[in-house]
């Protein structure tokens, strides 16, 4: 398949960890980290590019202090069962740190068609195996059955996190063991930090593929990908196969640095599918890389190989001012 729909990059400035999806009211609707890391906004548009003038509503602020109270993460916005839900990460403060890789990850709910409208109500927190750093949970149906996905730090192995997917009891609930499917085990995905986190599904050609995001959030960061057979069992580990290389990385020709922690969505003609991903326009940063701000959203359609699988090519360039 060939891909003809080009976007504006970037799309929307100084937003990372873009989550950006279609419903079938035709809005694109998206919600992200804001370099603040301290409230959630919901926007919508008719078209991918329109969401970098569309209206913010600020759906949720976090707490002053408590387990809710500091760096506000990666917010995804679904509709699940007629009700739409956000998931997110939050981390608490204390007297002797800045909740920095404290993270648990937590649900909204909202029963408003417009999910602008309406009151989002707090579901509580997502409680898994440990009580230990979790966040970037994405949501996913497939032949029936509700899926979370989701990093965690499990305490008895080296590194900062590793995916794991469980069935959902409801959207803030799990139900049964969950699975470890992914750690980071090649060099690209343990530059600065040992990571595996951003998880997110696209189901296409008989497959459900994971793209997830690898290493620390400077030049190094990157996306892999995972596979599993859609016939499959996806609560066992065995039915997941991980690529090898990664699929998306920073490209100094083009100026885009350390792409990541992607969404799917599809054209506005809903011919082609769209990567939605941040990456900066430049390499070098002063400082921690999570508080500059200018990890940007960015959108590129791209295709499927003879094989089935996504090609995502390169991070295109800014767009000629």
């Amino acid at each position: 398949m060939t891909t003809n729909t080009t976007y504006k990059n970037p799309v929307v400035e100084q937003r990372a960890d873009p989550w950006v999806y279609k419903h079938e009211d035709g809005y694109y609707y998206m919600t992200a980290s804001v370099p603040e890391y301290d409230r959630i906004e919901v926007r919508r548009s008719k078209t991918i590019n329109g969401l970098s003038e569309a209206e913010q509503k600020v759906v949720w602020e976090k707490y002053e202090s408590g387990p809710l109270s500091a760096n506000i993460w990666a917010p995804e916005i679904h509709p699940i069962n007629g009700k739409w839900y956000i998931y997110f990460a939050a981390a608490r403060t204390t007297e002797t740190n800045d909740g920095l890789f404290d993270h648990r990850m937590f649900v909204l709910e909202n029963e408003s068609p417009n999910p602008l409208e309406g009151e989002w109500v707090e579901k509580g927190q997502i409680k898994t195996k440990w009580e230990s750093f979790a966040l970037d949970a994405t949501y996913f149906s497939h032949n029936g059955t509700s899926y979370l996905v989701w990093p965690q730090k499990d305490p008895n192995i080296e590194g900062n996190s590793n995916l794991y997917i469980a069935e959902l009891e409801n959207p803030w609930t799990l139900k049964g063991e969950q699975v470890m499917i992914a750690t980071p085990e090649y060099d690209w995905e343990r530059i600065g930090f040992l990571v595996n986190e951003g998880p997110a599904i696209i189901k296409r050609n008989g497959k459900v593929f994971l793209a997830y995001s690898a290493s620390a959030t400077n030049h190094h960061y990157c996306m892999g990908l995972m596979y599993a057979d859609e016939q499959s069992d996806l609560l066992d580990a065995s039915s997941w196969h991980k690529l090898p290389e990664p699929v998306l990385t920073t490209d100094d020709e083009n100026s885009q640095f350390g792409p990541g922690h992607n969404s799917f969505t599809v054209s506005e003609d809903g011919a082609e599918d769209v990567l939605i991903y941040h990456a900066r326009n430049y390499k070098e940063i002063t400082g921690d890389p999570l508080y500059d701000p200018n990890r940007h959203t960015r959108a590129q359609t791209f295709s499927w190989n003879e094989d089935g699988f996504p090609e995502f090519g390169r991070p295109v360039p800014d767009a000629k001012k």
